[in-house]
């Protein structure tokens, strides 16, 4: 079990995904509202620490910097051989499974694909996919269609079927947002 880190080590981590997500946003629940991306990751990240503390066994330094870095391919100029340099293989191989590759076609198509590729990666990087959904079943933003909320439901069952043996706390926790999450869809 290893649920120690280096704070620094953290510190440093966090800053870098601030630099790199500053300025993003993304849609709050009530009309015109905008929320900084950095929430969003902060989000992630808290579920994680909890989930230390729930679950035995788990990497902590991986999976709070994975957390930290798991939208920084997809979103950012941050590249894996970037990632690579400065966290090593385990935290690069982390977050490049957690990102969505863009040549293939179709959303349900590229969520199959990624969790493959997470289902390959240590129980951490299952945990941070269950997080980051857990993360984003709060209301949803002001200007998603019921069709929109309820292709995202369906994914978010795609998600905890496949990657909830990964982590039992967070398994639980999804299974707990995905019906919570019924009340926004009329």
């Amino acid at each position: 079990m290893n649920k120690k880190w280096s704070i620094d080590d953290i510190q440093n981590t966090w800053q870098l995904a601030t630099k790199l997500h500053d300025g993003q946003k993304y849609g709050g629940a009530n009309q015109g509202e905008h929320i900084e991306y950095i929430n969003h990751i902060g989000s992630v990240v808290f579920e994680i620490m909890t989930a230390i503390t729930m679950e035995d066994g788990m990497n902590s330094d991986l999976a709070i910097k994975c957390a930290i870095l798991h939208d920084t391919i997809e979103d950012t100029n941050l590249s894996y051989d970037d990632i690579l340099s400065r966290f090593g293989s385990a935290v690069a191989n982390g977050v490049l499974a957690l990102t969505k590759k863009e040549n293939i076609s179709g959303k349900r198509e590229k969520m199959l694909d990624s969790l493959n590729r997470i289902k390959e990666q240590p129980k951490e990087i299952w945990a941070i996919k269950m997080a980051d959904r857990i993360s984003n079943l709060y209301a949803p933003p002001f200007y998603w269609t019921n069709e929109k909320k309820k292709e995202y439901l369906e994914e978010a069952r795609l998600i905890h079927n496949e990657l909830q043996a990964g982590n039992n706390y967070l398994g639980m926790r999804l299974a707990n947002k995905i019906t919570e999450y019924q009340k926004f869809i009329d």
